[in-house]
């Protein structure tokens, strides 16, 4: 029985190759999900440029309106506003990341 289990290799080869057709489509999957994700953050950094290129200043003016007749009193009127968008810390990729020092580790 030792002996037919010693010279038996039916399968062997198969499930060898098969392990490493296996190991290589994973080491594939995990280099093009790596490009994907690079990818990806790429697209999104451009749509936060793109999102802080934006100007979100607005003006707008405001009227009057004087009664009829010689009456200088105002008949309607509205107030004029304005908004100015100054530049963001981190707008057009300007973020500088802050790190702490390394700390050697201590007893507790």
């Amino acid at each position: 029985m030792l002996r037919n289990l010693l010279n038996d290799e039916a399968g062997f080869i198969v499930s060898a190759e098969l392990v490493l057709v296996a190991t290589l489509l994973v080491i594939g999957m995990i280099v093009g999900l790596s490009s994907v994700q690079h990818a990806v953050v790429q697209e999104l950094n451009d749509v936060g440029d793109a999102i802080g290129q934006l100007n979100q200043s607005y003006f707008f003016s405001g009227f009057s309106a004087t009664k009829t007749g010689g009456s200088d009193k105002p008949k309607a009127y509205t107030r004029g506003s304005s908004f100015l968008d100054a530049k963001d810390d981190c707008d057009d990729d300007q973020c500088e990341l802050a790190c702490d020092a390394p700390v050697a580790e201590t007893n507790k």
